[in-house]
């Protein structure tokens, strides 16, 4: 994939065209920045179809979960971190937990995610996938394109 500006500079750059998450995320592993086209999951505390997507082909995609912002339970660690890796995904996005940081941040990957919890969700194959979603008082759609780097994470409609 092609390099791209940081996010302050994409923002200052196509002004109005782009918009912010406006939620704190944690970043975790090697990479720290990632680009690509949203693909969303809408789930609580059952990870389900977050393995299900992340176990598909992601290249040039970006998973968007809605966790519910839920701190209760992690919906991503290292085995489903090394199948995003090993299908290509350009980054995940989880408004919710992940565990087993300590792998994850040796793995060529990056993820955002709101925090840390070590217990594992529910497995009821429960959520919904390419839905839209609200997110840091933002509608994130299937198909849009997403940036995230150390600054924060933005959207637009078009590739920028």
């Amino acid at each position: 994939m092609a390099v791209h500006l940081p996010t302050p500079d994409l923002c200052d750059k196509y002004e109005g065209e782009v918009a912010a998450l406006d939620l704190q995320f944690q970043h975790f592993g090697q990479k720290n920045a990632f680009f690509g086209q949203v693909v969303t999951v809408k789930c609580f505390e059952d990870n389900s179809k977050v393995k299900e997507v992340l176990s598909s082909s992601g290249r040039g995609k970006v998973l968007v979960v809605d966790g519910g912002q839920s701190m209760s339970c992690a919906l991503l660690g290292d085995n489903l971190a090394e199948a995003a890796i090993a299908n290509g995904w350009s980054g995940v996005i989880i408004a919710g937990c992940i565990r087993d940081v300590q792998v994850i941040n040796q793995l060529p990957i990056s993820i955002k995610a709101l925090g840390t919890h070590p217990m594992k969700s529910v497995k009821r194959n429960s959520g919904e996938v390419d839905v839209p979603l609200m997110l840091g008082g933002r509608e994130v759609l299937p198909g849009q394109y997403l940036y995230a780097d150390l600054n924060g994470v933005i959207l637009s409609n078009k590739l920028l």
